[in-house]
């Protein structure tokens, strides 16, 4: 027994002065593994948190004594060599080895010590109601020859605490077991109905006197110790468990019943164990829920969760809880069910708060995923050609598929989330960019067939524009049509894949023709910015060429009033084409009243408006007849302006074109007239009859006539006339001497090298002076033609002599 008394580990529960031990009581259950036993632990004693066994009794009748035979416990006892002095003190708890199940032995300080006085039995009234609310099994150690007195084993105590229990506790059903210690002859029979008439229903057993009978003593010990085995089973001594507290609240339970007593506080049982169940349930439910916060697979699928989608999410998180929610059940099983199940709640939904925000994580995933997932496969639909509406719809299907699915793995077994808000927003998402992409290609599309418009419509207007005849906006309008028509056939083929609605596709085609309209209007403004330039630019065209188109060369036999008034005309009908937009077939009179106000002003009050009385200038207005404001491009006022400035900047051009048939006439007229020719003729017949008997003369006035014709073709005298006589003069003031120092340079280079010629050459001297001469001789009448020629072309010719040395040279290569 010495060896197993080892295994009791006895520790003082509440000290002397009434001080609860609950480290104490706290180290007990540790040692002892107490929390593994549930509701298995037999009735025993518990000093603190737990009961078991008490002995009630006398200091000096042995408790200590008993309880360590009883039980192998190693409670302290009383030496009777040093005195007959209280050992106990306070209450100690120890384990009874070798019992099952799990049993507490209490051993309580005597109820009559005289350590604490007659009078002052308020201790032991506590310890007594103490273990009477912790223990199912109480012992009550009475010596034999008390049995009947009043007085003896404080007997008024106990029936004063047992009616205290009675009235406040309404407890279960506690056991009591009366031990009549040193028998005497006395039979038992007659013993036990005495104790059970004095007190209550009762267990009663005797032994003997330890010190006089120790081996019977031991032998009735151990025979009582066999009924305190299967205590907890029914008809055992401690067979009623209801109300028991879990062994994991035994020191919760037993300090806070000794806290009510030492308080003098009404102790209630019942509301004392739902209190006990609410704290141990809710300190069970805070360590599990410690524990699986710092779970590691929950820290590691916490942490993976924020950076992507994690396959099995709800199932790995699920099995996390459910781990910790089976260990939460197992613990408290014990305890008052409402209780119970309520502290489940409250850590089911810490729990839940815990894992909610990875779950908000994992769907933003799926929804994300998802939500790319849409994107990439319409891009792909689009790009193999399929309709719009035909691929969104396919492509949202499959997305929102994708989702469920992956709800479905992320949804916690233990939770009860809806995740339609998310199902939701994918689906606005969906919706949202389905639409910017319909809205985007829809938008390229018009941006496509508004090119194609005006690439169909913008070079033909120009070209109209710049013809500007009277059939001009018919053209426009019938051009218009067209490609208006063409248009908006080929667009409503090509938004057919996007399944309009027929009011919606009927509306874009009205957008693309208003388009069209509207690009002809700017273009229109545009051209009619430019007008200026066109009516210039045409009245050049009519004026400088024929109907021919050929370059006119004003000879002076060309009529330059009747083509200057033939270019204004036409000038003037490009300019009341581009008075107004006429893409509507309206009649208007712009076209009259700009040439019976600009051109025909013999009349000055046209015809148009004779009739009505109203005189004054019918440009001087703003707005055109019959024309609205809007579609006005050019007001009258603007065009008498411009005509104005034409008429000013095409003036030039005429003056241009009279100096120019000024100077040809001056130049096919340098001869003098015939009188004169013909007094000279008679007046100088002397000098011709000189020349005729002195041939030097002749020969004289020959070379002077060449070296003078070279200077005519040399400094083009004619074109320097053109200018004006005075001009000509200074120009050939300038020009005469350089020229004529020029050609004179030439001869002599040409005499040069004629004289460093070879004597191989020689011999053909005469014949290359003979064709110098005929050539000279030759060129002399066709000078002045080419030279002529050349003032009216602005060509460049070189002189005879030049052109005589490059014949030589070539017939000096060709003897050679």
């Amino acid at each position: 027994m010495p060896e197993m008394a080892r295994d009791a580990f006895p520790t003082q529960l509440i000290a002397g002065d009434g001080e609860f031990n609950s480290a104490g009581l706290r180290s007990f259950i540790n040692s002892v593994k107490l929390h593994d036993c549930g509701l298995s632990y037999a009735v025993v004693a518990i000093m603190g948190p737990q009961s078991s066994v008490t002995c009630l009794a006398y200091r000096s009748t042995g408790k200590s004594t008993l309880l360590n035979h009883l039980f192998y416990t190693s409670f302290r006892e009383m030496d009777a060599f040093r005195g007959r002095n209280q050992t106990t003190k306070g209450v100690w708890i120890a384990k009874a080895v070798g019992i099952e199940p799990f049993t507490i032995v209490m051993d309580l300080e005597g109820t009559d010590g005289r350590e604490r006085g007659h009078d002052d039995t308020t201790f032991e009234k506590q310890s007594a109601l103490f273990a009477l609310a912790v223990a199912d099994i109480v012992l009550i150690n009475m010596w034999c020859h008390d049995i009947g007195r009043e007085q003896a084993a404080n007997k008024p105590l106990l029936r004063t605490v047992f009616q205290v229990m009675m009235r406040l506790f309404s407890p279960r059903k506690t056991t009591l077991l009366f031990v009549i210690r040193d028998k005497t002859k006395t039979p038992f029979e007659y013993l036990e109905p005495i104790l059970r008439e004095d007190i209550q229903k009762v267990e009663v057993t005797a032994l003997s006197s330890y010190e006089e009978k120790e081996e019977r003593f031991k032998e009735e010990v151990a025979q009582l110790r066999q009924r305190f085995f299967h205590s907890i089973s029914p008809g055992g001594l401690a067979g009623d468990r209801r109300g028991v507290v879990p062994a994991s609240g035994f020191s919760f339970s037993a300090e806070q019943i000794w806290k009510v007593i030492k308080e003098n506080k009404d102790l209630d049982l019942p509301a004392h164990k739902i209190m006990v169940a609410t704290v141990r349930c809710e300190e069970i439910a805070n360590e599990k829920f410690s524990r699986l916060a710092s779970d590691k697979d929950w820290l590691a699928l916490e942490q993976d969760v924020q950076t992507g989608a994690i396959s099995g999410f709800g199932k790995s998180i699920s099995s996390i809880l459910k781990k910790y929610l089976s260990e939460y059940d197992v613990e408290s099983i014990y305890f008052e069910e409402d209780v119970r199940n309520a502290k489940r709640k409250y850590l089911e939904s810490k729990a839940l708060q815990l894992v909610h925000p990875s779950y908000v994580a994992m769907l933003g995933h799926l929804r994300s995923n998802a939500f790319e997932s849409f994107k990439t496969r319409l891009e792909q639909f689009l790009g193999r050609g399929e309709g719009f509406a035909a691929a969104v719809r396919t492509c949202q299907q499959s997305s929102m598929l994708e989702f469920d699915r992956g709800c479905l793995d992320a949804a916690i077994e233990q939770a009860d989330w809806d995740a339609s808000k998310v199902r939701d927003k994918l689906h606005r998402d969906i919706e949202a960019h389905a639409s910017l992409i319909r809205s985007e290609r829809l938008s390229e599309v018009i941006a496509e067939y508004e090119r194609r418009l005006s690439a169909a419509l913008i070079e033909p207007l120009e070209s109209l524009f710049e013809a500007g005849g009277t059939n001009t906006w018919a053209s426009i309008r019938s051009l218009l049509k067209r490609e208006s028509n063409v248009a908006a056939s080929a667009f409503s083929s090509a938004i057919a894949g996007y399944e309009l609605d027929q009011a919606t596709v009927d509306n874009m085609v009205r957008n693309l023709k208003e388009y069209a309209r509207k690009l002809v209007w700017r273009k229109s403004r545009e051209e009619a910015g430019k007008v200026l330039i066109r009516m210039k630019d045409r009245f050049a065209n009519v004026f400088n060429h024929d109907k021919d188109s050929m370059p006119r060369v004003w000879t002076g036999k060309e009529d330059i009033r009747a083509i200057t008034k033939e270019a204004r005309c036409e000038s003037l009908k490009l300019l009341s084409t581009m008075a107004a937009v006429r893409l509507d077939e309206r009649k208007d009179t712009i076209e009259n009243v700009l040439f019976s106000a600009l051109v025909d002003r013999t009349d000055p009050v046209p015809s148009r408006i004779r009739g009505t009385g109203v005189s004054g200038d019918p440009l001087a207005s703003s707005t055109w007849e019959e024309v609205p404001p809007e579609e006005t491009l050019i007001t009258p006022v603007q065009c008498k302006a411009l005509w104005k400035q034409f008429n000013a900047e095409t003036e030039y051009t005429v003056t241009q074109a009279i100096s120019a048939q000024e100077a040809y006439k001056r130049g096919n007229n340098w001869l003098p007239p015939p009188w004169a020719i013909l007094a000279m003729i008679v007046l100088g017949f002397n000098e011709f009859m000189l020349l005729l008997r002195n041939p030097l003369y002749l020969l004289v006035i020959f070379v002077t006539f060449l070296l003078g014709k070279a200077i005519w073709v040399q400094t083009d005298i004619p074109g320097l006339f053109q200018n004006g006589i005075v001009a000509g003069l200074l120009a050939l003031s300038t020009r005469f001497l350089p020229t004529l120092m020029n050609i004179l340079g030439k001869l002599v280079a040409e005499g040069h090298d004629n004289s460093a010629a070879r004597p191989q050459q020689r011999t053909s001297q005469s014949f290359r002076n003979q064709k110098q001469q005929s050539d000279s001789v030759s060129s002399s009448t066709p000078e002045s033609s080419v030279s002529s020629v050349s003032t009216e072309t602005g060509q460049e010719y070189s002189s005879p002599q030049i052109r005589n040395r490059r014949a030589t040279h070539l017939e000096e290569n060709e003897i050679s």
